[in-house]
C-alpha cells in the first residue's frame, strides 16, 4: 500500500512544496536505494518537479497556465471547473524521483509541488517507495 497524507489548500489555484512530506514517506519506508512515485488521485490537481527556491517561478507557471488555458472559452463540461481540468491534464498526475542513499535524488532547487486548480479543497496524495 502507497503512504497517504492530506493537503489542505487554500486558493483556487496555487503551489504547495510538498517534498518533506515525501521524504517522510520515503524515511518511513527504510528503502535506501530505488524510486518514489508521488501520485495524486484528483481529476483537477496535479503534482509537478520545479524550482522551490524562488516563489516567483511558481506564480510564473500559474500565470503561463492562466494564459495558455483561458478561463472564458466555450467549455462544455458545465461544472464551471473545465479550465482545471485541463491544466490538470497538462501537468499531470504523477512524478517519480530517484532513490539513493535514502535521498530523493533532486536536483540542487528542485521541489515536489501538489497542484491545485479547483480549489479551496482538501487532497490526497499517494507515495509508492520501490527498492531496496
Amino acid at each position: 500500500m502507497p503512504s497517504e497524507f492530506t493537503v489542505r489548500t487554500h486558493s483556487q489555484e496555487e503551489f504547495i512544496d510538498i517534498t518533506n512530506l515525501v521524504r517522510e514517506a520515503l524515511t518511513s519506508s527504510n528503502v535506501q536505494k530505488g524510486v518514489a512515485v508521488v501520485y495524486v488521485p484528483h481529476t483537477t490537481a496535479g503534482v509537478t518537479i520545479n524550482e522551490s527556491a524562488d516563489h516567483s517561478v511558481v506564480e510564473d507557471i500559474l500565470e503561463a497556465l492562466r494564459r495558455i488555458v483561458p478561463a472564458n472559452l466555450p467549455y462544455r463540461h458545465l461544472e464551471g471547473n473545465a479550465p482545471a481540468h485541463v491544466k490538470a491534464s497538462l501537468v499531470g498526475s504523477s512524478v517519480s524521483v530517484l532513490i539513493e542513499r535514502g535521498n530523493l535524488l533532486l536536483g540542487t532547487w528542485q521541489g515536489i509541488f501538489f497542484c491545485e486548480f479547483d480549489g479551496p479543497r482538501t487532497r490526497r496524495v499517494w507515495v509508492e517507495v520501490r527498492g531496496e
